[in-house]
């Protein structure tokens, strides 16, 4: 059993939230970026969060070995904190589309070495199977926390003002570089981690072989789970924000998910202790079907009260389905596999959903109504529709998650 003392727990925290905070930033502002700076369409949106998964999990692969390979983690999360902060300030002097999309997918390198690599297998090392559940439910509200400070903090710029987003790329880019500094003082190895004893390729190769998924059939069919929980979500994430405030015409609509994103969070960080307490099966249940109620609402409904306890249920579905499989996955990974198993990890939560879910969200939204801005170009305006395609994902995977219970049994 791992004690975890309160230098893991701050380190946990602050390298947690400002990571999700710099992913928010790119995951949901850099849509909304490129859409009001650039007239961006939804195919530019889905090529950049395309191109930014295909990196993202090329990075994880090759990084995650690599720490395994030398043994190290707190390198890796420090210094590409550290670099990942001086990209996002590059963002400041970006003025095409073209570019943004470039840029992106250089920060993604540095963010997903420092964060889905390095940061997520060093989670991994310091917990157990008496802590998980725990470690993973506090973890997994950090996306959601990371959504409030994030609207929270935008609510005082004006998004139609690139002046605006410069000062947003710096103070964003800055905290996260700081971060990394600090991590040089607060991070500590787990006592337990010892360099790879194969070669690199062989290290990297480790969780693509036949006889690595035979040992561990179960870890896999869930990965595949997870990859389809994550495409539903992909498939409205990257349009959310713009839905909310061009199609519904919610310019409050950071007051109105500021407070569904705090439930959400709460809710979560509960939740983690069911995953201890019950198993993946039983846990599994309840974010699945709040993401159903959230997608119903969502889909049949335009009143701010419903669009609320919609966004609301969403939220909470959303980030306790990230805890219960975030939580399995970690208890899954054989011991001292950690980082050559956050590849394989990140091409189910990231990839396959970054590159299959904004696929469908753009085929759904290809005949979406056009308005004219005031400067004489048109925009897109996403529709519900998003939300029923999301739906009809998340049945297929109630269905898969049926038959992976029944076949573990």
């Amino acid at each position: 059993m791992h004690k975890l003392n309160r230098k893991f727990w701050i380190g946990m925290l602050i390298f947690g939230l400002m990571g999700q905070i710099a992913w928010v930033v790119e995951n949901m502002y850099f849509n909304v970026f490129i859409y009001k700076m650039f007239n961006a369409t939804a195919a530019d949106i889905s090529l950049m969060v395309m191109a930014s998964a295909v990196t993202a999990a090329v990075t994880t692969l090759v990084m995650g070995t690599l720490s395994d390979e030398v043994g190290k983690r707190k390198l890796f999360m420090a210094w590409g904190y550290i670099i990942w902060g001086l990209t996002i300030i590059s963002f400041a002097y970006i003025r095409n589309v073209q570019l943004t999309i470039f840029m992106d997918c250089v920060m993604t390198f540095f963010g997903s070495t420092a964060n889905d690599a390095a940061y997520n297998a060093w989670l991994t090392d310091r917990g157990d199977s008496s802590n998980r559940g725990k470690i993973e439910g506090i973890n997994s509200m950090m996306p959601l926390i990371s959504v409030l400070v994030v609207f929270g903090s935008f609510m005082g710029f004006d998004l139609n003002s690139y002046h605006d987003w410069q000062l947003i790329y710096y103070i964003i880019g800055i905290c996260t570089l700081l971060i990394g500094f600090s991590g040089l003082a607060i991070i500590e190895e787990d006592p337990g981690l010892q360099k790879s004893k194969e070669s690199y390729f062989e290290t990297m190769l480790y969780s693509f072989r036949y006889s690595t998924y035979r040992d561990n059939k179960y870890l896999y069919l869930i990965l595949l789970a997870f990859a389809i929980f994550g495409t539903s979500i992909q498939i409205f994430m990257p349009y959310l924000i713009i839905y909310y405030e061009q199609t519904l015409r919610l310019s409050n609509y950071v007051l109105i998910m500021a407070p569904a994103i705090l439930v959400a969070a709460i809710v979560t960080a509960v939740y983690g202790r069911v995953y201890d307490k019950e198993g993946f099966d039983t846990a599994a249940i309840w974010p699945m079907a709040m993401l159903i109620g959230g997608y119903v609402l969502l889909y049949l409904f335009r009143n701010t009260a419903i669009v609320f306890a919609g966004s609301m249920l969403m939220m909470s579905g959303y980030l306790c389905g990230m805890s219960v499989f975030g939580a399995i996955i970690r208890d899954l990974i054989p011991e001292n596999r950690a980082g050559q198993f956050q590849g394989i990890r990140i091409i189910a939560q990231v990839f396959i959903p970054g590159v299959i879910g904004p696929w469908i969200g753009a085929r759904v939204l290809k005949n979406a109504e056009l308005i004219v801005n005031s400067d004489g170009t048109t925009s897109f305006l996403p529709n519900e529709n998003i939300f029923l395609a999301a739906l009809l994902v998340i049945v297929i995977l109630c269905i898969v998650l049926y038959f992976l219970r029944r076949k573990k049994k």
